[in-house]
């Protein structure tokens, strides 16, 4: 039997344990379960931050998720509310719209990616 003084929320305990066994424990070979590893999704690199005009309004992901799809395309006119793309966080589908109304200068994602909080969905000029 080996004493231990143990500590919870500021009231201190005085505990005994036995140790069950004598020397080193046995231990059998590992179990490991087999893994499936999916696939690696092929995405398309993001828009750089040397392509996006210093004068356009710069659309950035409000959170870290996947992105479901993309409504829109280098050269697109859109107007204020327009969907740009649906941004999948949380097991919730969100619309990132578009904050005003211009032609889209840059496109950030593709279908697939993996954007984290801050990172370029799109650039409207």
């Amino acid at each position: 039997m080996r004493k231990f003084n143990i500590k919870v929320n500021g009231k201190a305990y005085e505990v005994e344990v036995e140790e069950v066994g004598s020397g080193t424990p046995s231990v059998s070979a590992p179990v490991q379960a087999a893994v499936p590893q999916a696939p690696a999704a092929t995405v398309s690199a993001p828009a750089s931050a040397d392509a996006v005009p210093a004068d356009s309004t710069q659309v950035k992901a409000p959170m870290p998720g996947t992105i479901l799809s993309v409504a829109v395309a280098k050269g697109d006119t859109v107007k204020e509310g327009d969907v740009l793309c649906i941004l999948e966080a949380m097991k919730m589908e969100n619309e990132i719209k578009s904050p005003c109304a211009g032609t889209v200068t840059a496109v950030g994602v593709s279908k697939g990616a993996t954007v984290n909080s801050g990172d370029l969905i799109a650039a409207i000029g």
